[in-house]
């Protein structure tokens, strides 16, 4: 495993361009050049999160606004190729939320409990407002048609208070003596950069409980300050089955590049981080295995090559730009000895303000994705961003992120990397 890399390069792999259909495009490969609009209302949605439901359903939740505001959501009952249906009554206390929505399915594998799913907000520090800490917590035990209102751990009125960003970035089912058990470890981080991990389980009658919150990458605690590591994916090696936990990092400084880090003991402690590839290097990683084995990964590209800055930036001495919302295609192994994967996917076109039309630069305001894999194999995900070069024609949209001209919305795609591989003639 190479040291961490202080200077960016370039990927060497192919990444093929889904934002822009080529003409003499054949009809059965046209889907994968199709946004599908999950949700355009108001001037700014952001940050979205999805589930796979057993009927085949797709529950995608988001915020509306800026990371934070009232927790939206939306349902395909087709794939993805539609987004028509939404909860009919939500919670109240969702109205309230204070960050980006996270949602995963609980399977239980101790006791006969039907599955659960949880979505999770967390409710950390905006700039000068007050925060009551902590993140909420909302459970469905029907598939998502009701939810429960939000429970709260870790706020200022408990002993212990956290104000967590991103809770929970990932969240992943443990073993214990070479069997999975009825635990699941997630991970947050705050404002300083150190990153904790919690562990969630149900007592008999049903109740969370989450145990104190505890750094775990404090031995390396000066490679996590540097990188300002955080929003951190965790990857179950094997298909989910194996016995080894790969951890996939942002590194907000983008001084060097994300960081890739492993666990043989589910956790409790981790190997000294590597930097991972320049395919995969970029933020809010989700991670999701194909029928084939290999991993359809989702994130926020972050190029840090110098040719490349100084030929695409806008901000030349910034040292990075992004290509916007991209997806690699790579094995577990490959990825972990230091290989860069398959290939690479452009998923779709984010306009700066100087655009009018795809270029290789993109807005970075991307990447958070929902991310599920259909039993066909095909990889449903969906972003935020501005998707369209369109302007308002009169005044602009008020937004928390101020007054602006283009609309920043959430779409959806639907990708066969059958299909993406016979285009890339493999």
């Amino acid at each position: 495993m190479e040291k961490i890399r202080r200077r960016g390069e370039n990927y060497t792999i192919p990444q093929i361009d889904l934002s822009v259909m080529p003409k003499n495009t054949e009809e059965r490969f046209k889907y994968l050049y199709e946004n599908v609009t999950v949700e355009k209302k108001g001037g700014y949605l952001g940050h979205p999160d999805s589930v796979l439901l057993k009927d085949g359903g797709i529950l995608v939740f988001f915020p509306e606004g800026h990371g934070k505001g009232k927790t939206l959501s939306k349902i395909s009952r087709d794939g993805g190729k539609s987004y028509t249906e939404e909860i009919e009554m939500p919670p109240k206390s969702w109205e309230n939320s204070r960050e980006t929505p996270t949602v995963y399915r609980l399977e239980f594998s101790e006791s006969d409990t039907p599955d659960k799913l949880i979505m999770i907000s967390g409710n950390p520090i905006w700039g000068h407002e007050k925060s009551r800490g902590g993140f909420d917590c909302s459970l469905s035990v029907d598939e998502g048609k009701t939810w429960s209102e939000y429970e709260s751990f870790f706020t200022e009125k408990d002993e212990v208070t956290h104000y967590p960003i991103v809770a929970l970035s990932s969240l992943t089912k443990l073993r214990e003596n070479g069997k999975f058990v009825d635990k699941w470890m997630g991970l947050f981080h705050e404002r300083d950069f150190v990153n904790y991990k919690t562990v969630l389980s149900f007592s008999k009658d049903g109740k969370m409980m989450w145990t104190k919150p505890e750094p775990y990458f404090s031995e390396y605690r000066d490679i996590e300050k540097k990188s300002q590591m955080c929003e951190v994916e965790c990857v179950r090696s094997d298909m989910g089955r194996g016995d080894e936990l790969m951890l996939i990092t942002r590194s907000n400084s983008k001084k060097i590049n994300s960081l890739l880090s492993f666990s043989r003991d589910e956790g409790k402690t981790w190997s000294r981080p590597v930097a991972a590839p320049a395919s995969l290097n970029g933020e809010r990683h989700k991670a999701e295995y194909l029928p084939d084995g290999r991993l359809f990964i989702t994130f926020r590209s972050i190029e840090r090559d110098l040719c490349k800055n100084l030929k695409y930036s806008e901000n030349k001495l910034r040292g990075w730009y992004s290509e916007g919302w991209v997806a690699l295609v790579a094995d577990y192994n490959d990825l972990k000895n230091g290989g860069e994967g398959d290939y690479r996917i452009k998923v779709a076109h984010t306009y700066l303000d100087s655009q009018s039309e795809p270029c290789v630069a993109a807005n970075a305001d991307t990447g958070y994705c929902g991310n599920v894999i259909l039993p066909d194999g095909t990889a449903v995900i969906c972003s935020y961003g501005i998707f369209s070069a369109e302007k308002k024609k009169d005044g602009a949209y008020s937004t928390d992120k101020g007054r602006k001209k283009r609309r920043t919305y959430i779409i959806s795609k639907r990708i066969n990397v059958k299909d993406v591989e016979k285009l890339l003639g493999r």
